[in-house]
């Protein structure tokens, strides 16, 4: 996944912030994040030639489940789980479906 976004993101650490702000407010239901993920992965698919493909999902989702399973249990860990993978789903249809609006 780093090659596809490395050149994508200028600030890092700036980006993690923004990333746990996305995840408290779809995990928790926090104020915190405002924006348009979609869009911006939308724009980083379209600037990679269209390359983002299940298999970018699948290890995304992969390693969100391996990382969650190490550090937590409970009923809290699995709906982080399914809230991913319904993000991942989410994510996945709508990049496709925007592929075949810029044709």
């Amino acid at each position: 996944m780093s090659p596809i976004f490395e050149s994508h993101i200028d600030d890092w650490p700036k980006h993690i912030i923004r990333l746990t702000d996305f995840w408290e407010t779809n995990l928790f239901f926090v104020r915190k994040f405002k924006g348009n993920p979609l869009l911006k992965h939308q724009i980083v698919d379209a600037a990679e030639a269209h390359s983002i493909n299940e298999l970018h999902f699948g290890t995304w989702l992969n390693l969100w489940f391996e990382t969650t399973d190490e550090l937590f249990i409970g009923e809290k860990a699995q709906i982080a789980k399914n809230r991913a993978r319904q993000m991942g789903t989410f994510f996945h249809v709508n990049l496709f479906k925007a592929r075949s609006k810029s044709i």
